[in-house]
């Protein structure tokens, strides 16, 4: 075994061919790693019990014990530290097996600088948040609010604490979940709370830019350069030269874009349409999506390559039904937000709203919230003041029958007005198990009145 390196980035190569391992160990080595090559397993197993490497680089086909044994040996010896596979290109289903046996992530050889260094940074990030998170265990439980992001549950302070520790930094982040969850809020968040908080924050909406136009809007244009470039154009990542672009949607953009979003990701170089020029940029890129990018990869729509280049920070942010601790402080924010500054939420209105199966998120409650101070009045809102989206109500088949058969008859009978009202009333609340609350909506009256005409005055 080569010498022991006390390092907090030592790497255990384990690989039969010399060769390989002074290349992969050079390869870190000039990127500030300190890597160790051994020669087989039994060696590999010396040196973890031995030391604390933060991963394991292992060739499959070892002498003696073989890669897939070793796996299972060094995920019992040390669970916390990833193992990455190296396999022949013409061995990618042993690859595959081995993932779906535990390993982080696999290289085919020959191994190439970019694919090593890229592994690499996965590694230590995912290292950098294990770290954030036991360090959020400590820390205190009542953070809940960041700028606009507000939330007092698990799921949002370890958010919080992610943001503070990765705004500095350069690297590309990927925000997923369901649409209204506040992928935006969180992107901003990261602008704001880091050093390019004075440059320009740029959303774009990859949705909502037709193809043909996307690739003008991002890289730029000269004039005459197609149909309708009546003069020079500066890009988006130009403009946001130094400080931050927030591709919103990008699971929408078609395979062309992505294509060319690769490669800026991979220069971070700009070419304007009709150009022959590129300019350096140096802009970080934040990504959104609320759609499963790993399905949309199976199915041939979304790039491989292009998820691991963006993927580099995950943050996923849990739909709201979730987290239910944050629905308080966000209704809270949403009643300052739109006007309702002194204005309360009662303790049955907080429970209503607790109960809400929120599939808009966010946006739905403050929607909600919105609508509800615009209606009422009052200073203390109740469960009966929430304006909430009332589902249609269907009768049951039996309720139908006998409602038919009673206007049927009131109209052969003449029964006066007051009467069938009465008799409506009584179908509408046993439809809703007796809520007069729900009911007087139903019906589009208070309640009050209601009461009086149920009673017949």
């Amino acid at each position: 075994m080569e010498e022991r390196v006390d390092s907090d980035r030592c790497i255990l190569i384990v690989d039969d061919d010399r060769l390989v391992r002074e290349r992969i160990s050079s390869i870190m080595g000039s990127y500030d790693y300190s890597p160790i090559g051994v020669g087989d397993a039994e060696a590999a197993l010396e040196a973890a019990r031995s030391q604390d490497f933060d991963a394991f680089f292992v060739d499959i086909k070892l002498p003696g014990i073989d890669g897939f044994e070793l796996l299972g040996r060094l995920q019992e010896l040390r669970p916390s530290r990833p193992v990455v596979i190296i396999t022949s290109s013409g061995n990618l289903d042993s690859a595959v097996m081995a993932i779906r046996a535990g390993a982080f992530d696999f290289l085919a050889k020959p191994v190439l600088p970019e694919a090593l260094i890229l592994c690499l940074d996965r590694i230590f990030q995912m290292k950098a948040l294990d770290e954030e998170n036991q360090q959020l265990r400590q820390e205190s439980k009542t953070t809940s609010r960041m700028g606009h992001l507000i939330g007092a549950s698990q799921a949002m302070r370890s958010i919080f604490s992610l943001v503070r520790r990765v705004s500095n930094s350069t690297s590309t982040v990927l925000i997923t979940g369901e649409s209204g969850t506040g992928k935006e809020v969180v992107a901003r968040a990261l602008h704001d709370q880091g050093v390019r908080a004075a440059r320009p924050f740029i959303p774009i909406n990859c949705a909502a830019i037709p193809d043909g136009l996307l690739e003008s809007e991002l890289f730029g244009h000269l004039k005459g350069s197609f149909s309708g470039a009546v003069e020079n154009r500066e890009g988006l990542f130009l403009a946001g030269n130094r400080g931050t672009v927030f591709l919103d949607e990008i699971g929408e953009m078609d395979e062309q874009m992505q294509t060319k979003l690769l490669r800026f990701l991979q220069e971070r170089e700009v070419r304007p349409i009709g150009s022959s020029q590129t300019e350096k940029v140096d802009v970080r890129i934040i990504a959104a999506t609320n759609r499963e990018l790993s399905q949309e990869i199976r199915e041939g729509r979304f790039r491989q390559d292009l998820y691991y280049r963006l993927n580099v920070i995950p943050i996923g942010i849990p739909p709201l039904r979730e987290r239910t601790d944050d629905i308080e402080p966000l209704a809270n924010h949403f009643m300052e937000r739109h006007g309702g500054g002194g204005r309360q939420l009662d303790g049955s209105a907080l429970k209503v709203l607790g109960s809400q199966p929120w599939t808009g998120n966010a946006r739905e409650l403050e929607n909600v919230i919105e609508r509800s101070l615009t209606l009422c009045d009052a200073e203390i809102l109740t469960e009966e003041d929430l304006a909430l989206e009332e589902k249609p109500l269907e009768l049951e088949t039996e309720q139908t029958e006998d409602f038919d058969q009673m206007l049927s008859s009131a109209a052969r009978t003449l029964t006066p007005l007051r009467d069938l009202e009465s008799r409506y009333i009584d179908v509408v609340l046993e439809s809703v198990d007796g809520n007069k609350a729900r009911a007087a909506k139903i019906l589009g009256v208070d309640r009050t009145t209601l009461y009086r005409r149920k009673d017949g005055s």
